[in-house]
């Protein structure tokens, strides 16, 4: 049974969880071993190569700590300083047997203007089984030699084959990862961590693999993959108190938090050091208030500080709205009615409205066993629907309904009002098949088509349309997140060459038309700009940084960053491009010290957020017991500073508790997003930014 739960620091947004799972590694856990084993011996094809596991697919073995000083070809701008970020699938352990490119656990990098890389994702799924028990008895008598379970009771197992068979891959090498870079005065720094989940942390103490995966979910060998979970949970083999995510999708930055997100788990906070290195500090659960998963894609308005996020599930209400105050204040569930359980990977939203997407691609474990497919099953027959709700709203009564021909969207640009229509900039994917990242068929992988569609939805007469913007795979759309919400000019987008490799970056103008008569992207009509990478070397989602911070400077003036990858050099870097003339010619090239493993979304967090002393130049110290107490030199204060930060409670007010020597002792009232950020600087007498 685990422990009670412990909670660190405080703040709007509730106290950080720390996770510290209790699993239990007995005979118990050795018999459904054995079991799983077995199944996967007589129900799974070890002999197929998984391509998500190979070439620059492949984990990377092991964390890294801060690589200062890496050699930078051009210039670092000093827009640049702060924290990017990247993450994307890592997995820890070689799989017992499938394996799906969303499954490999988080891992962090990080690269010192600072920049961070994130790897990660899965997706919880629970399938009820009356007879379990039963047919694990059965399986037991039919399928176990009576002296193999002798050998068992006598905690002697069978010794199998290895049953997975992946070519030049260490057992030891799968893991989830964050990428990074820390970008500081021209000079950057990389380093790669584990996002520190409670998966992560059990099979670490078990050495191997014990959660299921994405890619075991097809067929009969699904279902009985998704009850050795459940067996394993049920004998508290696994404590799946915290969840089960991965935190391998993607980072936002919100009330002074970095949070790694998978958008079947909580958020996980992850503390940014001075120096660059990153730290998993635990789930954040809004005191308790976060009951549903947290989409990976929420939203947050650059003018109000609100974050909107949702969560779905495959049990009513299959999806469920929620508005985080910019103090980190979680407001009432809002339960968004659907027909059916669905994924809904992203939504948007505007300046008065959050944007729904109830697409038919549906959890349907009834087909994956019949069909052999994945659990969730794409329905060609049914409509496009988009919801438009007010974003305030305290339910779904007021939501508007919108169809178009049938889709799937993984991720959208932006959205806004104009007039009475609501805008929506979307990648829009005919025909999805969730399979073709399992990895095994290649012809799937370079079928992949995901363009970039402008859709409107009237609300006075109730009617929706949409033009296509590109030709040809585009993904990853970004824009000057200063405009999230608001109508904004400039897109910029990854042209692809399969599902997963990025050939180039391509900058759209939704000024302009696009060009008649193209079969593929060039620069023309709305394409304004593309980045080509060259052969061989394929990148990631370009991130754009502003020159200056707001609206106020050209949408445009700014530049993005992103991963790199030579496959004939296996050499890694992270690239800087102006955003604006989208030269051929990069502003800068930082050279990476290690490879850098493809992978999903990223994120940039500017220096500003950082800077303990601007944020607190308004605070006034107050002792709670005498409330004349003098004002103090926060700017002095805090070079002396070398004890640790306490943090109290007293008449429902938070204070910091700053020791500076000699027993004197001084109180601030403080913003919960400053909180952080001092508690980053102070703790274990290490100064940090978060």
């Amino acid at each position: 049974m685990a422990e009670k739960k412990q909670e660190i620091g405080d703040g709007a947004g509730g106290p950080v969880v720390e996770v510290n799972p209790k699993p239990q590694n007995g005979l118990t856990s050795k018999l459904i071993d054995y079991l799983e084993k077995l199944i996967v011996k007589l129900m799974y094809d070890t002999s197929q190569s998984h391509h998500y596991l190979a070439g620059n697919f492949a984990p990377v073995p092991d964390e890294t700590p801060p690589v200062k000083d890496l050699p930078v070809k051009g210039h670092l701008p000093d827009c640049l300083n702060g924290e990017f970020v990247r993450v994307g699938p890592n997995p820890r352990h070689l799989p017992v047997a499938g394996y799906h490119w969303f499954d490999g656990d988080g891992y962090v990098a990080l690269i010192h203007c600072r920049i961070c890389v994130f790897q990660l994702l899965s997706l919880q799924i629970y399938v009820p089984v009356s007879t379990l028990v039963n047919t694990v008895h059965l399986l037991l008598l039919q399928l176990v030699p009576t002296g193999a379970l002798l050998d068992m009771y006598t905690y002697e197992l069978c010794k199998f084959d290895q049953v997975v068979r992946i070519p030049k891959m260490d057992i030891e090498c799968i893991r989830i990862m964050i990428h990074g870079m820390r970008i500081k005065d021209g000079k950057a720094a990389y380093v790669r961590r584990f996002v520190k989940t409670s998966r992560l942390k059990q099979e670490e103490f078990f050495g191997g693999a014990k959660f299921m995966k994405v890619g075991d979910l097809k067929g009969l060998f699904g279902l009985l993959m998704v009850n050795m979970q459940m067996l394993r949970a049920k004998t508290k083999v696994l404590d799946m108190s915290y969840g089960m995510g991965t935190g391998n999708t993607n980072l936002i930055y919100h009330d002074g938090k970095l949070l790694a997100l998978q958008e079947a788990d909580k958020p996980y906070v992850v503390k940014v050091m001075e120096d660059g290195d990153l730290q998993t500090i635990g789930l954040l659960d809004y005191e308790k208030r976060l009951k549903h998963s947290f989409t990976a894609h929420p939203k947050v308005d650059p003018f109000t500080g609100e974050m909107f996020t949702f969560g779905y599930s495959h049990e009513p209400p299959y999806v469920t709205y929620r508005v985080i105050s910019k103090d980190g204040v979680m407001h009432d569930p809002v339960p968004i009615t659907i027909s059916e359980p669905i994924m809904m990977h992203d939504f948007a939203i505007t300046e008065n409205y959050a944007i729904f997407m109830d697409l038919p691609l549906y959890f349907r474990p009834k087909e994956m066993v019949k069909e052999k497919k994945l659990i969730f099953t794409f329905d060609a027959t049914k409509k496009a629907r988009f919801g438009v709700l007010p974003r305030y709203a305290k339910d779904d009564l007021l939501i508007k309904w919108f169809e178009l021909p049938n889709c799937f969207i993984f991720h959208n640009a932006n959205a806004w009002e104009e007039e009475d229509e609501i805008v929506l900039i979307t990648c829009r994917l005919q025909n999805p098949d969730l399979d073709m990242v399992s990895g095994k068929v290649k012809e799937k992988l370079e079928s992949f088509t995901n363009e970039l569609y402008e859709m409107r939805f009237n609300m006075k007469t109730g009617v929706a349309s949409q033009k296509k913007l590109s030709e040809s795979a585009v993904d990853f759309p970004r824009v000057n997140e200063s405009y999230t919400g608001r109508k904004q000019r400039y897109v910029y987008g990854t042209t692809l060459d399969s599902i997963a490799k990025v050939t180039g970056i391509v900058k759209f103008d939704l000024h302009a038309e696009p060009e008649p008569g193209k079969e593929k992207i060039e620069v023309g009509g709305n394409v304004k700009g593309i980045f080509d990478l060259g052969p061989g070397r394929f990148g990631s989602e370009a991130v754009f940084v502003p020159s200056k911070p707001g609206t106020t400077s050209e949408e445009d003036d700014g530049y993005l960053i992103f991963f790199a990858h030579d496959e004939s050099t296996g050499k890694s870097s992270v690239n800087v491009i102006d955003a604006k003339t989208m030269s051929a010619d990069p502003v800068a090239v930082v050279e990476l010290p290690h490879r850098v493993p493809y992978g999903f979304h990223a994120f940039f967090v500017s220096e500003t957020p950082f800077n303990v002393s601007k944020q607190l130049s308004n605070c006034t110290a107050i002792d709670p017991e005498q409330e004349d107490s003098p004002t103090v030199d926060l700017v002095q204060t805090k070079e002396c500073l070398e004890g640790k930060l306490v943090i109290t409670k007293k008449l429902d007010r938070h204070f910091l508790d700053l020791h500076a020597g000699l027993q004197k002792r001084t109180y601030l009232p403080i913003e919960s997003s400053t909180l952080l950020s001092l508690g980053s600087m102070l703790t274990d007498n290490r100064r940090s930014d978060t």
